[in-house]
């Protein structure tokens, strides 16, 4: 072997063994910071306090007239008259439409001869029963026959009656669906007329709410197509809650109809004022943590995160009602909410103090 070879050979060894040497040296030196202990997370914490708040509901509702309905014959006939002003009011008693009653004149003409004709017979008889010219009851035979005659006659003006159509009310006429001539029977709708004078709000709330809503309370509403408010006055509620919504109907008084703008079966949307409950327990909305059964807010407690258990109430944009689960003084968790562990050592960052609204 050459010189130059031996050289290079001793060369390469050499280079082996310092790599060598330099790998263990890596592994048995150990990484910056690796024995440094960790310290709790800290987070920011938010401290319970009762406040007043008050609650404000909106739900939807309808526009209703005082009274409303549509207008049927009593009887079957053919429409020999039709006064439907659309759209117009009438007054109540005010003939809408008349049916055909020719045959019903007939008989009523033919009744009023007989009775007549009866009149002068009971007269005649009453006379010889002064004189005992009859017997007592050959005059009642006749006073009887009188009387049956006008107890028919009786029930032909009733029939009479039933062919004439009138307004049952005061009221504002919609559409008319029928034409002069039709035939129509006690199914056929005439028109329907609503009393639009005075007009009413139906609107349900849920069942919660029942014992808070007060009669003579005050609501307002609003609906499309219209920038100012409506109030109107709680009269009457439902006697029982409505068992597959559980909700309770109530029905208000509109006060005031400024630009007649509102019209029965508009859509309303009803803005409900309560009481204010002074300590109400506010928390905001990201401390909670919602799970698969139920809520959770994790509490600080003495360093230490406690996971328990809430109920929420009402909401409004940036906080939510506590009902159960809290109470004022305790201290909450309001960030690090996914990082944080159940018993896991925390640290308080910031104190975020609550500003009543």
């Amino acid at each position: 072997m050459t010189k130059s070879k031996l050289y290079y050979c001793i060369l390469a060894a050499s280079l082996l063994v310092m790599a060598g040497c330099g790998q263990k040296d890596k592994k048995q030196t150990p990484a910056a910071g690796a024995n440094r202990p960790s310290g709790p997370a800290r987070v920011d914490v938010f401290v319970v306090k009762a406040e007043p708040f008050a609650e404000n509901l909106e739900v939807p509702g309808t526009v209703i007239a005082n009274e409303a309905t549509e207008i049927h014959p009593e009887v079957s006939g053919r429409i020999i008259r039709l006064n439907v002003a659309e759209g117009k009011f009438v007054s109540r008693g005010t003939l809408l439409a008349k049916l055909y009653d020719a045959d019903l004149q007939a008989q009523l003409k033919k009744l009023e001869v007989q009775l007549q004709i009866a009149q002068t017979n009971e007269e005649r008889s009453a006379q010889l029963l002064r004189i005992q010219g009859i017997s007592k009851a050959d005059y009642d035979a006749s006073l009887l026959n009188v009387n049956n005659i006008k107890a028919d006659m009786d029930l032909i003006r009733t029939s009479i009656t039933k062919t004439e159509i009138r307004a049952p009310f005061d009221g504002k006429l919609g559409l008319k669906n029928i034409s002069p001539g039709a035939y129509v029977t006690p199914t056929t709708i005439i028109a329907v007329i609503n009393q639009t004078s005075q007009l009413k709000l139906d609107f349900t709330i849920p069942e919660k709410y029942s014992a808070q809503l007060k009669i003579g309370q005050i609501v307002d509403f609003n609906f499309e197509g219209a920038p100012e408010k409506y109030k109107a006055r709680v009269i009457a509620t439902e006697s029982a809650v409505t068992e597959t919504t559980r909700s309770l109907k109530v029905r208000a008084l509109i006060q005031s109809r400024e630009g007649g703008h509102l019209l029965p079966g508009a859509f309303a949307k009803v803005q409900l004022h309560f009481d204010p409950n002074p300590n109400a327990l506010l928390v905001p909305t990201q401390a909670v943590l919602p799970q698969a059964r139920g809520k959770k807010i994790i509490r600080y407690e003495g360093g230490v995160a406690n996971f328990i258990d809430v109920t929420t109430g009402v909401r409004d944009s940036a906080r939510v009602q506590i009902l159960e689960g809290l109470k004022a003084g305790d201290t909450i968790v309001v960030t690090g909410l996914l990082s944080t562990k159940p018993s896991s050592k925390i640290a308080i960052n910031n104190v975020i103090n609550s500003q009543p609204k």
